[in-house]
């Protein structure tokens, strides 16, 4: 019991530390990424947990400018990849070229490509074909990649964070189920209110730009994804988390009619995964230590939206996995408080 509390002890000290931390990268970033701290939030929790987010919404929005600003903040080295129709594989993993060496012999010479980096930067990732797309599946959950028959680990810590368009845009195609699950979260950013319009106006129309500073670095992000992993989370949030994944799946006994009726496929095991991991950072960034069913439902949407796929006659009326998701919670907060 006393290696327990010590653990506890310990966790709580390095959490503190952190969470300054933590506010200090939200100032640096709100000098280049003006309002909208949830999306600020999200983002970082993504990278706090180890895995990767694709931002979603019309362009001029500011999405390239947070993902540059993050690179810079968290101190990891970058890539971008502008993704067009032409974009194949090779262009994001590297390809093997022959090489003439100085005694005049000829051998392949592997070539990195971008994905070789801490943070890559997949700009409109859905205006590449599905082909060249799915070049990433491999990268985004193993952290490897197969080339020319050799596998090729990849650094660490490696993120992906993709930018994406609406797909009723012209030139976008949709990104295929599989490759929507391995990203952590999706953050749909919107357009700002009117004030924070108005200070980003003001802030970036006139001479120069304010620079954001580094304030991490590749091996304090790495103590930071072990230290989420380390932070207990009470059995009441975890049931919680069980009890709203199951409930959005058509098959499951627990399903309301609305969900039976509604959804082709809902959130599987990795999605659970992703709500215990992003309800923990989403925690560190409010500044607690102990993750809560609160913390669960202010992430569930980002983290199990883009895992659902509703029918075509829900959508005919007008029904959003979103709305159903609240609809859900709301099912549950009920159930609990009938206990």
């Amino acid at each position: 019991m006393a290696s327990d509390a010590s653990m506890d002890a310990l966790v709580s000290e390095q959490a503190e530390a952190v969470m300054a931390a933590l506010e200090k990268a939200k100032v640096e970033i709100s000098h280049r990424f003006i309002g909208q701290s949830g999306v600020v939030d999200l983002a970082l929790g993504a990278i706090l947990s180890g895995g990767h987010a694709l931002l979603v919404g019309v362009p001029g929005l500011g999405k390239t400018r947070l993902v540059e600003t993050l690179a810079t903040v968290m101190g990891l080295q970058s890539n971008r990849v502008q993704f067009t129709p032409d974009l194949m594989p090779a262009d994001i993993l590297g390809s093997e070229v022959l090489e003439t060496t100085a005694n005049g012999s000829r051998q392949f010479k592997f070539i990195e490509g971008p994905i070789f980096c801490k943070l890559l930067m997949a700009d409109e990732i859905n205006r590449a074909s599905p082909r060249t797309q799915s070049a990433l599946l491999q990268a985004m959950q193993e952290r490897q990649v197969s080339i020319a028959g050799e596998t090729r680990s990849l650094s660490t810590p490696f993120h992906v964070l993709a930018t994406q368009n609406p797909i009723e845009q012209e030139g976008t195609y949709p990104l295929p189920e599989a490759q929507l699950d391995r990203f952590l979260v999706q953050i749909d950013i919107g357009y700002p209110d009117l004030a924070t319009e108005q200070d980003i106006l003001l802030a970036t129309t006139g001479y120069g730009d304010r620079q954001a500073q580094r304030v991490f670095d590749p091996a304090q992000i790495i103590a930071m994804q072990e230290l989420i992993r380390r932070m207990p989370v009470g059995q009441n949030t975890v049931d919680f988390i069980l009890q709203l994944v199951r409930a959005l799946r058509p098959e499951d006994h627990s399903a309301s009619d609305q969900v039976k009726d509604a959804v082709t496929w809902g959130p599987g095991t990795r999605a659970a995964q992703a709500l215990i991991l992003m309800c923990r950072a989403h925690a560190l960034l409010s500044g607690h230590l102990a993750p809560s069913v609160s913390d669960v439902i202010a992430v569930s949407q980002s983290v199990l939206a883009h895992r659902m796929s509703l029918r075509f006659s829900a959508q005919a009326q007008g029904l959003t996995v979103r709305q159903l998701i609240r609809d859900t919670i709301d099912s549950l907060d009920r159930k609990g408080a009938a206990a």
